[in-house]
């Protein structure tokens, strides 16, 4: 009956109409907002990055690759009379003439660079450049450094050494001894600190020309050995 009615008035609505359901409908249901997972505030995030990159440091302390071979006797008896007749060198005009007029012309640091120079003449810090300028620089460095802070001894000291290393990387003149001389040059006393300027040329300057001259021909001496690599 709801059949003719509906031919007969076209107007009614479907929502007039009786509720039928057939296999083909989908039946809706209505939907219900799930939870929302928050994000992990910024503050816990970061902490879990410094946590893993912490864990990370054990990992690296292990090493990547065996130690380099021992040297032969041969480069060790070089190294021996190299490093003999450099300090040597050194010393006895230190002691010998400038020690006579009030001057220096040794210092602690040159003892590393005798290590570099003859036991490792191969190595990009053992060249000529790095040792003549980074001891110049280190000592300038460790001069004015002493000049501005000296008054607070742990300020300078640090403040040369790493003022050195960060200078001679610039000028790639990275030489390990030139931290020592920037030390030196803050820590070495009254008699190294009525130097002044001075301290830059002797004995750091002019140490390092000897002890570079003395390499020059102990290391080229042997067939097997060629120093410098490079220059400049």
């Amino acid at each position: 009956m709801w059949l003719l009615k509906k031919a007969a008035n076209p107007c009614i609505l479907p929502s007039s109409f009786p509720h039928t359901s057939t296999p083909n409908t989908p039946m809706l249901t209505p939907l219900t907002p799930t939870p929302s997972r928050q994000a992990p505030s910024a503050q816990h995030g970061t902490t879990r990055h410094h946590d893993k990159r912490f864990f990370r440091i054990p990992a690296k302390l292990k090493g990547q690759t065996p130690s380099p071979p021992r040297a032969d006797w041969s480069e060790m008896v070089c190294a021996w009379i190299g490093g003999f007749v450099g300090i040597a060198a050194v010393a006895f005009l230190h002691f010998r003439v400038l020690d006579t007029v009030g001057l220096q012309l040794i210092t602690g640091s040159f003892g590393s660079s005798a290590v570099l120079l003859f036991g490792a003449i191969k190595s990009p810090l053992a060249q000529p450049r790095n040792l003549l300028g980074g001891h110049l620089l280190s000592a300038l460095v460790g001069v004015v450094c002493y000049q501005l802070v000296g008054d607070i001894p742990w300020l300078a000291s640090s403040l040369a050494v790493a003022t050195a290393i960060v200078l001679m990387q610039i000028t790639k003149t990275l030489h390990p001894p030139g931290g020592a001389t920037a030390l030196i040059a803050v820590i070495g006393g009254d008699s190294v600190h009525q130097l002044g300027f001075l301290f830059v040329l002797a004995p750091v300057t002019i140490g390092a020309v000897v002890m570079l001259a003395v390499a020059l021909v102990v290391n080229n001496i042997p067939r097997n050995r060629q120093y410098p690599t490079f220059w400049w």
